[in-house]
């Protein structure tokens, strides 16, 4: 019997593909809610990118940011960034390879939910950020409905060879549990939500329901009574000051 793929063939796998639905519809949306955040808390400041993939977050953050930064774990996704002229590196998130308190905002999308020790890779990203620098950290919600359409609709497709979905670990954490990962140094300062209320990417195939949908995800985000329901669950901590 064949073994399942590495996490790092996984991606490297992937990446051929990944870009593919990136730039319009459903995944720009999401895309976009997440820049905001980066841009919010990176404008000007030293940033960092853990699990860059292609570099398409990591290009936009570097046209705000003083210097950006990225690393992945996947040589090929990091292939097409480097293409870019971005900055990047190849490395663990549980062993950057990066100095400490380097960075005033450090940030990782949809990476987390795939990283068994959730726990030393949190302290680890905490380690490269300054005090008084901020963390994003996305994790996946299983308090969600699209962890409900995960669960209907089974493992995508993600190389012609026929790897899926589920060739790579996943967890998803509730919001409780999400926070419970911070390590002390770092106070929680907010949460965002990002697809609340899209059952489907496939509303975005129709462009009327599309615009729609994207003003309610806008709308939702950041709700205190709706945020928390976001199939991708956003942390925004940061790091407390030395004393003295």
């Amino acid at each position: 019997m064949s073994q399942p793929p590495s996490t790092q063939t996984y991606y490297d796998r992937f990446a051929a593909g990944y870009e593919a639905e990136r730039h319009h519809g459903y995944h720009q949306l999401i895309d976009e809610l997440e820049l905001e955040l980066v841009r919010r808390y990176g404008t000007g400041k030293d940033v960092f990118e853990a699990g860059c993939g292609t570099g398409l977050l990591l290009r936009e953050a570097a046209r705000v940011a003083r210097r950006a930064v990225g690393l992945d774990l996947s040589r090929g996704m990091l292939g097409p960034a480097r293409g870019r002229g971005l900055r990047v590196v190849q490395g663990s998130l549980t062993d950057v390879p990066l100095p400490t308190a380097a960075f005033d905002l450090v940030y990782s999308m949809k990476v987390l939910a795939h990283v068994p020790p959730i726990g030393s890779a949190v302290a680890e990203l905490a380690r490269l950020v300054r005090p008084g620098g901020h963390l994003l950290l996305e994790f996946y919600n299983p308090l969600s409905l699209r962890y409900l359409a995960k669960r209907l609709g089974g493992a995508r497709r993600i190389a012609a060879d026929g790897t899926t979905e589920k060739d790579v670990y996943t967890r998803f954490d509730t919001p409780a549990r999400a926070r419970s990962y911070l390590p002390p140094d770092l106070e929680l300062v907010g949460v965002r939500g990002v697809r609340v209320v899209t059952p489907t990417s496939r509303v975005f195939a129709f462009a009327p329901l599309g615009r729609l949908f994207s003003w309610a995800e806008h709308a939702a985000c950041d709700a205190p009574l709706l945020r928390n329901l976001g199939g991708f669950l956003i942390l925004i901590a940061r790091k407390r000051a030395t004393a003295g």
